[in-house]
């Protein structure tokens, strides 16, 4: 388990907005609830759990900017680092009542992903990870699955809702994948699906249309897991492109390649 002060920085202050989540979750059907886009809801609990969350690391470090789903980018004092915060990942399962969810925090410095935070405080699952230091998931280090055909592989995917992304280049993809693989699931969370990745529950992820706060925790727990991480094109950039695919080595060049030829 990595005990860094950085470390403990990012899990003190996910753990206590996790404490303001597990509680509305709890009353979900009280919650205010309001719509900022078609399938994109926002609640209370989610804001608060961001506010939380920003208070906590700008006490811990000052002068650090902000990338956050609800307020924004924050620019800093500090040019060099830059938390990126998804308060509640997973905001319509939450709302659903299904318990698939997380916080997800992650750390960049000049530009690069150095450490990341997944807590999912419905089965207490604490996904960690800092550069050079390895992924843990609660206190085992986590591995990416040794599966190396596709054919026997669990793939992962996002599913463009209302109004979001190109629904005909999805299922292209999709049905390219079907046909590839022993299984493909959606979970409902791309915070969650990077993790599942780096702890080898899933043995690969692809998504377009995603956030740079959904994934910037998930890349650096993917990679320091021993697992490989690009857009969903293959290109080195996921912030740039806001795509994501994953998995070993070998896993992530047969998933770029499949999604590849679906767009031939």
């Amino acid at each position: 388990m990595i005990r860094s002060p950085l470390m403990t920085v990012m899990t003190d202050a996910v753990m206590k907005a996790a404490r303001s989540l597990k509680r509305d979750y709890g009353e979900v059907e009280n919650l205010q609830v309001s719509r900022k886009g078609p399938g994109d809801f926002v609640t209370a609990a989610d804001r608060k759990a961001e506010t939380i969350l920003r208070e906590a690391l700008e006490k811990a470090r000052p002068g650090y900017g902000f990338v956050m789903e609800e307020q924004g980018v924050i620019e800093g004092s500090d040019k060099s680092h830059r938390w990126f915060i998804d308060p509640l990942d997973g905001t319509t399962n939450f709302l659903h009542g299904i318990p698939q969810f997380c916080i997800s925090v992650g750390l960049e410095r000049d530009g690069t992903m150095v450490a990341g935070v997944i807590y999912d405080p419905v089965k207490d699952e604490l996904f960690i990870a800092e550069r050079g230091a390895g992924a843990f998931l609660n206190n085992r280090r986590m591995r990416v699955a040794a599966r190396q055909s596709l054919a026997d592989a669990v793939i992962a995917c996002g599913i463009p809702t209302i109004g979001r992304g190109s629904h005909p280049r999805f299922l292209k993809e999709l049905g390219m994948v079907m046909g590839a693989c022993a299984g493909v699931r959606r979970l409902g969370s791309a915070a969650l699906d990077l993790a599942y990745v780096a702890c080898g529950r899933q043995d690969g992820y692809w998504e377009r249309d995603v956030q740079t706060y959904d994934i910037a925790a998930g890349i650096i727990i993917v990679r320091e897991a021993g697992g490989f991480v690009s857009n969903a094109d293959g290109g080195s950039d996921p912030f740039a492109a806001k795509s994501v695919a994953c998995g070993n080595e070998q896993i992530h060049r047969q998933l770029l390649d499949i999604v590849k030829a679906a767009n031939r």
